[in-house]
């Protein structure tokens, strides 16, 4: 017996474990606690991470993931926003060059205008001698 990844009943056990785990009330409800709690952890991280070069929407999606192994509200969501990413990177990548080049641009200053709110550029520009007022952020965060 083998589940579709070739590890010989791994998805079996952990069903089985689940089962019996969900005949105990106070048991399931701390689970499903502990899942949400863990998944909309990671989903944060991953909606924070969208807009910086790197996994964001994985994460996303790992979150999701997560929250959809206790949550139809969560599988259904996971599926919806999976056809709308593959959908719009679809679209993204017909585009002419000058669409992409906007599109790395905006990229570009969403990653700095975050970076700015955060003091992260005043910060660095006192590490090498740059002490300019317009770095510090407007926010007061990093002084």
């Amino acid at each position: 017996m083998s589940d579709e990844t070739g590890r010989p009943g791994i998805t079996r056990r952990w069903a089985r474990w689940r089962d019996r785990l969900r005949e105990r009330r106070a048991a399931d409800l701390v689970y499903r606690i502990a899942v949400g709690v863990v998944g909309l952890l990671v989903l944060a991280v991953g909606i924070l991470a969208i807009p910086y070069p790197g996994p964001g929407w994985a994460i996303v999606f790992v979150g999701l993931a997560i929250l959809a192994t206790e949550f139809d509200w969560a599988r259904r969501l996971l599926a919806y926003a999976r056809a709308r990413y593959d959908t719009a990177m679809a679209w993204f990548k017909r585009q002419g060059l000058w669409v992409q080049a906007l599109g790395a641009l905006f990229t570009f200053a969403i990653v700095m205008g975050t970076l700015w709110l955060l003091g992260a550029l005043a910060f660095v520009g006192e590490l090498v001698g740059i002490e300019y007022r317009w770095l510090k952020s407007p926010i007061g965060i990093g002084e």
